[in-house]
């Protein structure tokens, strides 16, 4: 128990909490005598020792329960108990229809089975968990593990699994007590893996505490981010753009004259008894050359507009950038870029295209370059697609995608989804990577910074 309170008050501090060390001390005293039998006289003691600003209060009543109740798994039930043979065989019949990994979580949901360590070990081994120390992650994190679990295609499997039931014979009312036990499954693993994602919070706010006054917005995940996080990042995004801009500049100013060859110095030179004379040189590195394509749908707003910022404030070390947003189709955008400075012309983007209920069509969009932009794309070009590979089971049409990237340079796909989520669900990401030079996770704006500086800065040439 004591180490627990330790964690505890780690955690208050790292959220922000002033404690001093009497403070603690008093706490621990505190807790000795008046014991830990009854729960509600141990919170008012840590309570009462550890908070001295009412403003704390809330940290303290979010925190408390995380630490000090009882870990018990939420209720599960084993649905093929109960279940005659024949209605036993009639699911096992219906279970063939799916694919296996949606197979396999209806089997998990059936059977009334929570996770296990060893499927937690597996989750920490597909995300970067460490990398989130606020709460505030909390049910970024609960989603993030949820989409790689499938629990979209879930839920909609529960309701097809029900239809193919009724279809097989079975009884309506036993098909719906079915149903209601596989949601009620459901329910229950979601909030595990609630508990999951704060108890793993948790331990990274106590093991690795985020230093007084420094800012981990630059590492919070795009989707996460609140309208005044953005705000921040926005300046953020100015001071790191114009220092790209400076890494950009420099490197082709040393590149001017081109890169010495030895050996065609050498070979040249071969005419006047083996003494150079003559040197030769590589051809120089050339201000790139890119074409955008960026997605605009609600979960990719914020990434595509701090893209598109930075890539704006390095226009001066570009040769030729053209600019392309997609949803459902393709529009040209660079026109806007053009005329007006960044925190003018992405706003206006972004009306042009406001978020809706429509669903994201890279497929078409590529349908829609091809068709009227090929001529852009050529052995000087960079190709760089921003988007998270998700085209709601539309056609991906990966055979322009290959066309297109066969035409460029080098082709560049950023997607902010963790990688662990490619090809999940309707990703038709596997069907993009193998025409791809290069591809990055750029979750949050230091990935997507690093990123920027990788394709600019130390651009790959196919072999």
């Amino acid at each position: 128990m004591e180490r627990r309170i330790v964690q505890f008050i780690a955690a208050l501090r790292a959220s922000g909490v002033r404690i001093s060390l009497a403070e603690s001390a008093d706490a621990f005293r505190a807790v000795e005598w008046l014991g830990v039998t009854n729960r509600e006289t141990f919170r008012m003691t840590l309570r009462a020792t550890l908070i001295k600003d009412s403003q704390d209060f809330p940290t303290f009543e979010r925190l408390f329960p995380m630490f000090f109740q009882a870990s018990a798994l939420p209720p599960f039930q084993n649905i093929f108990q109960g279940l005659t043979e024949a209605e036993t065989k009639m699911l096992a019949q219906a279970l063939q229809f799916f694919n296996r990994r949606l197979r396999e979580m209806l089997e998990r949901l059936l059977e009334g089975k929570p996770l296990s360590p060893q499927d937690f070990q597996q989750l920490q081994n597909w995300f970067n968990l460490s990398q989130y120390s606020d709460l505030r992650y909390q049910n970024y994190l609960a989603r993030q593990i949820e989409n790689a679990l499938q629990f979209p295609e879930l839920r909609q499997g529960i309701q097809e699994l029900a239809e193919l039931l009724q279809q097989l014979g079975m009884n309506r009312r036993r098909v719906a007590q079915i149903q209601k036990a596989l949601e009620e499954n459901r329910r229950a693993l979601q909030e595990q893996i609630q508990q999951f994602a704060g108890q793993q919070i948790l331990q990274n706010m106590v093991e690795n505490p985020t230093p007084k006054g420094s800012s981990s917005l630059i590492d919070r995940p795009f989707q996460s981010l609140t309208e005044s996080d953005s705000r921040q990042l926005r300046e953020e995004v100015r001071r790191m753009a114009a220092a790209l801009r400076t890494r950009l500049a420099l490197r082709l100013r040393r590149a001017k004259s081109g890169q010495f060859d030895a050996k065609a110095t050498l070979r040249a030179n071969l005419q006047h008894g083996s003494i150079p004379i003559e040197l030769r040189y590589k051809d120089h590195i050339l201000k790139p050359k890119l074409v955008l394509l960026c997605d605009l749908s609600t979960s990719m707003r914020y990434c595509a507009e701090f893209f598109l910022t930075f890539i704006s404030m390095v226009r001066d070390q570009i040769r030729q950038s053209h600019a392309f947003a997609y949803i459902d189709h393709l529009e040209y955008i660079s026109p806007e870029f053009e005329h007006m400075a960044p925190q003018q012309a992405i706003p206006q983007v972004l009306r042009r295209m406001p978020p809706g209920h429509y669903n994201t069509d890279l497929g078409n969009a590529l349908a829609g370059f091809v068709a009227e932009h090929m001529d852009l794309l050529d052995q000087r070009t960079t190709l760089i697609v921003l988007g998270d590979g998700r085209n709601n089971f539309n056609p991906p049409r990966e055979d322009l995608f290959q066309t297109m990237a066969r035409r460029a340079k080098t082709c560049v796909w950023l997607n902010p989804d963790p990688q662990a989520l490619w090809g999940t669900g309707d990703s038709d990401m596997p069907r993009y990577l193998p025409f791809c030079d290069l591809a990055f996770q750029v979750s949050n704006l230091r990935q997507l910074s690093q990123a920027i500086d990788q394709i600019l800065c130390h651009p790959v040439r196919r072999g």
